[in-house]
């Protein structure tokens, strides 16, 4: 079992998928996957565009239902719980959007502000105010506090939905495609934010990317979906040593030393 971070436990599974099936019509896109994501752990989940990578995001956190299978998070079974069970279970769980998903019309202060305190109705003004500069603190960006979101660059904006979805403390984090579209210096400040979440914030992780270096660089763990299975997983080199022509090509076109 491949290992990067000291801090992962192979015997705490928080995300636990088994035998799950999802089809779009005549489309079948996940054809009986299986996936565990263990405490303290980055787990990168690389395929092509298409291949049903977000679309397992979207069953975990129960926005999609499997045809079959079982999905449980955090030791339940989100499709058995009732939905103001899944409400509660959803602020455990942390999504980074490929669009930062910001409002556009409030601060950097106020759309931090705004998940703490519709969930957390009880806190003071300056109990607010320092978890606001403690996540923002996190990501290097303390000095965009009074800024708007067009002030801010694509990685600065990223940066910021991280913050964001860190304030609640979640125990697990999504991150769908989060070097899409950033240029290859800010991709690597992003990806070195992930791997300062996962130490800092003790959060375990799964990481939906089509970028090798982005998979390189964060994975403690490497699955590989092929036409709607996961048939490759390990590290990084454990994934690319391999003979198939379907990985050999993701690699030659994606992969720049």
């Amino acid at each position: 079992m491949p290992v990067k971070s000291k801090n992962i436990d192979y015997n705490d599974c928080v995300i636990d998928i088994r035998d799950v099936y999802k089809s779009f019509g005549s489309l079948d896109v996940l054809k009986g996957v299986n996936l565990k994501l263990y405490n303290g752990e980055n787990l990168v989940v690389l395929g092509r565009s298409g291949t049903g990578k977000s679309v397992l995001i979207k069953l975990i956190s129960r926005l999609l239902e499997p045809d079959k299978g079982t999905i449980e998070v955090l030791g339940q079974n989100v499709n058995a719980i009732s939905m103001k069970e899944m409400q509660l279970l959803r602020l455990r769980i942390g999504f980074s959007f490929q669009n930062s998903a910001l409002y556009d019309s409030m601060t950097i202060r106020k759309n931090l502000e705004f998940p703490l305190v519709r969930n957390k109705r009880k806190l003071t003004r300056k109990e607010i105010n320092k978890e606001v500069e403690t996540v923002l603190d996190a990501v290097g960006l303390i000095h965009t506090l009074d800024q708007m979101p067009s002030e801010l660059s694509g990685g600065q904006r990223k940066r910021v939905g991280i913050a964001r979805t860190l304030i609640l403390y979640p125990d697990i984090m999504l991150y769908d495609e989060p070097t899409a579209g950033l240029d290859p210096i800010t991709c690597l400040e992003i990806n070195k934010l992930i791997n300062d979440v996962q130490e800092r914030f003790k959060i375990s992780s799964i990481v939906i990317t089509h970028d090798l270096a982005c998979a390189k660089m964060v994975g403690d763990r490497i699955v590989m979906l092929l036409d709607g299975r996961f048939e490759r997983e390990g590290s990084f080199e454990e994934i690319f040593n391999t003979n198939d022509d379907r990985v050999k090509l993701f690699y030659d076109y994606n992969f720049i030393e």
